[in-house]
This record gives structure tokens, sequence and C-alpha cells, in this order.
């Protein structure tokens, strides 16, 4: 039973497998001893957090991460009376296993992570963001793309095998043949997947060469397309709600937080200051 001050939010991405998630913040509530037979990964936002796991206490700090392996048992709750914030994610062990063999490129056993407590700036900033996309309104390639990269770097950097990503090609065709088709499909919610078939590499590999050839993730240049088509869209005079519609966004909200971010002002400002130009 949670207490004042105590939450908790579980939720499923559909496009992710059914990805399981968890937003929460303790402070008396403890966890049982238990186990599962999937991953838990997951970061701290605020106060400490500890747990028993293969026979040692562990505390994770502000910042910090975890790591839990299927069918380990665990507890966990609050190290101090302060409580702690936390979001967290459940991967299935067969999508980890998918992952490792994308990253090197034949089949691999299921990673193990003995270090269950981890201090990676990057990755915990990469998690932050990805949890973010997860609980709001975002593209399937974001979502695909983002929880891909950071299982990936997550395997290669802690789990205990090697996983040596394959080294880079020059598919510049496929790159190419890339861009095309989320020029030309830019109002569909593209898949990672889908976009994969298309050019025939795997997505990992893909995410990977794309971001170097282009210099953005396939997400973000996708974005990109999108904002441009809308920029268009809106000084030819179409209403917001429309514009978001046509150009493969969720909603307006959607394209107001995106079209800020990537212009500097809502569409609405942007319409009437295009407006104004073309009276003047």
């Amino acid at each position: 039973m949670l207490i004042d001050g105590e939450s908790v939010r579980l939720w499923n991405v559909p496009q992710l497998n059914n990805l399981r998630l968890m937003r929460a913040t303790y402070i008396t509530y403890a966890f049982s001893r238990h186990v599962h037979d999937y991953y838990a990964i997951g970061v701290i936002e605020s106060g400490v957090q500890t747990f028993s796991y293969r026979r040692e206490r562990h505390f994770t700090q502000p910042h910090g991460m975890f790591l839990l392996n299927p069918d380990e048992p665990h507890d966990g709750g609050a190290a101090t009376s302060a409580g702690f914030t936390y979001r967290v994610i459940y991967p299935e062990a067969a999508m980890m296993q998918q992952i490792a063999a994308e990253i090197v490129g034949h089949d691999r056993d299921v990673p193990f992570f003995s270090q269950s407590v981890i201090d990676d700036p990057g990755i915990y900033h990469a998690f932050q963001r990805l949890h973010v996309a997860l609980e709001a309104e975002g593209s399937a390639l974001e979502q695909q793309s983002r929880l891909l990269m950071l299982l990936a770097k997550l395997i290669t950097r802690y789990a205990d095998a090697r996983f040596q990503p394959r080294t880079l090609g020059s598919e510049r065709r496929e790159i190419a043949r890339a861009r095309s088709y989320l020029n030309e499909h830019y109002e569909q919610d593209v898949t990672l997947e889908e976009l994969g078939q298309v050019v025939g590499l795997s997505p990992y590999y893909l995410v990977r060469i794309f971001h170097r050839e282009v210099g953005l993730p396939p997400h973000a240049y996708l974005a990109s397309v999108r904002i441009r088509r809308a920029q268009s869209l809106l000084t030819a005079g179409s209403p917001i709600a429309e514009v978001a519609y046509a150009t493969g966004f969720s909603s307006q909200s959607h394209l107001t937080n995106t079209f800020k971010r990537f212009i500097g002002v809502t569409p609405s400002q942007y319409a009437h200051q295009r407006k104004i130009l073309q009276d003047g």
C-alpha cells in the first residue's frame, strides 16, 4: 500500500513487443525477495536505493544505474527515510539475446551482467531520454532506435562476455535508399524493422551507419523531414491540426513540442510570423 508522497506508474509499449516500464517514488515501501525471468534495468533520479542481490547488499546513488539479470533473487527499497525515485525497464531475455546477435553479426548467448550497479553518466542520460520518449508521444522509429542503442551500449560495455560490434562498411547506396524512403513516407509511422528490410540491413547496423553517413540517427532525420514539410504547409495557411495529421505526428501537441525544439517557436507563432511577412 502506498503512503503519501509515494507513487507508481506501470505501462507497456506495444510497438516494442510490449516492453514493460515503471516510474515510481518509494519512501517506506520495500519489495520482498523475489525472482523474475526478465531483466530489470533502471536509474535512480533522486534518493538512494538499496537491494540485496547475488549475496551482497548494494546501494544505488542518484544518477546511478542498476542491472539485474533474469532468474536472480533480489529485493529492494529505500536506503534512507527520504525515499527514492527511479525509472525502470524490463526487457525480455530474448530481446537482449537478439540485440547481442545484431551487435556481432551472428548468434550469441543471452548477455549476463555481473556488475549490478554502474556509474556511467552517458548511459544514464541516454536511459532518461529513452524512458521519457516511451512515456510521452513519439514515433516508433525514435522509440525503437533509442531502446536498441541503449541496450547495445550496456551489452558492449558491461556484459561479462565480449560483444565486439562488427566493423562498418560503405553502404552509401543503402543509406541513400533509406533517406529516400523516409522522405517519401514521412507521414507514416515507419518502424526500424521496416526501414531495415527496405535497405537489407539489420536494425542495429542500420542505425550506426546511418548516423555515420548522415550525421543524425534515422528518427532525428525523419523528424527533420516532417518539420520541413510542416513549415511548408503552415506557410500555405493550413490549420495546425491538419498539419500535424498530414506530417505524421500523433497529435497537435506532438507537432508543437517537436516544432519548437527544431525551429525555436511554436507552429502558431511560425504561421503568424509568416503571415506578417507575406502581408508586408
